[in-house]
Formats: structure tokens, sequence, C-alpha cells
């Protein structure tokens, strides 16, 4: 970074929330309903530079958009994370060979549960949340989406 840009970026944590809402609006061309000073500092910040030095590149672009569809992220801890067993020898909720059954907009989807993972469609994935964003396209609860109740097992109403 060039001298001038580092003082540009400094003098943006001595403006006002409402300065650095008028700087959003400069560099981004619209409104902002942030009154959060440190995220429109970063994000002002950020946005100079890109002007100045360029952003990531298209291909860095589609491989971090590529990253984010492929990700099966857990964004919670396992209850049982701390519980001195490993991982692999947890109790599962729904025991190997289970196929699980939903129908979803007047098609039944089938899941095999296997011993690292789930089958569906033909393919192994690691998770019934992302079964679940597979089928709908939304993020769901993969244990919602298929009706597991805690006791290990389908709900039977």
């Amino acid at each position: 970074m060039t001298e001038t840009m580092i003082e540009r970026i400094n003098s943006l944590r001595d403006m006002t929330v409402g300065q650095l809402r008028e700087k959003y609006r400069d560099v981004f061309g619209e409104e902002t309903k942030s009154g959060n000073k440190d995220w429109l500092w970063r994000r002002v910040a950020w946005r100079i530079q890109e002007l100045e030095y360029g952003g990531i590149s298209e291909r860095a672009k589609h491989r971090a958009a590529e990253l984010a569809n492929e990700a099966d992220i857990r964004v919670r801890v396992p209850k049982d994370a701390f519980s001195g067993q490993p991982a692999g020898e947890r109790k599962k909720a729904v025991p190997t060979g289970t196929v699980l059954t939903r129908k979803y907009k007047g098609r039944l989807y089938s899941v095999r549960v296997l011993e690292a993972g789930f089958e569906y469609d033909g393919r192994i994935f690691r998770s019934l949340s992302a079964i679940a964003r597979d089928i709908t396209g939304s993020h769901w609860n993969g244990n919602l989406f298929f009706n597991i109740s805690g006791n290990g097992g389908q709900k039977h109403e």
C-alpha cells in the first residue's frame, strides 16, 4: 500500500458514523442502513482499496462460489463433541442401513444412512442438511427436513 492509501484508511477511523455513511454512499453509489462504525469503516476501507488497486479476479470469484456451493459447513459444535469419545464412535441418531424418506413438492425422496455419511441420488453426502439443501435449493436442518426425532429414528405421526 502506498503512504497515501494508508493515510486515507487511517483518516476513516477518525470519521463519525454520519461521515462514514456519506463516504459509503460516495464509494458504493448507494445508501447504507448500517450505523455500525467498525463495519462501515472496514467496508469503506476495502472499497477504496478495491477502486485503487482492483478487486479480486473473476477466476477467484468463480472458485470462491464453487467452494461455497460445495461446502458442508457445521455452524454449531455437536452436543457430544467433548464427551471424550472420538467422533467415529459417537452414537448415530439413525442406525446405519436405515432408509429415510421424505415427500417434498409431490416427489418422494429416499436417503440411505451409511457408516460414514448418507447416500442420495447415487452420491455420498456428509450430512442430511447437505442433502436437504440439494433437494430444496435452500438451507434446511437435515434432521427437521427428514423428520428425525432426538430418540434415534424418524417420528411417526
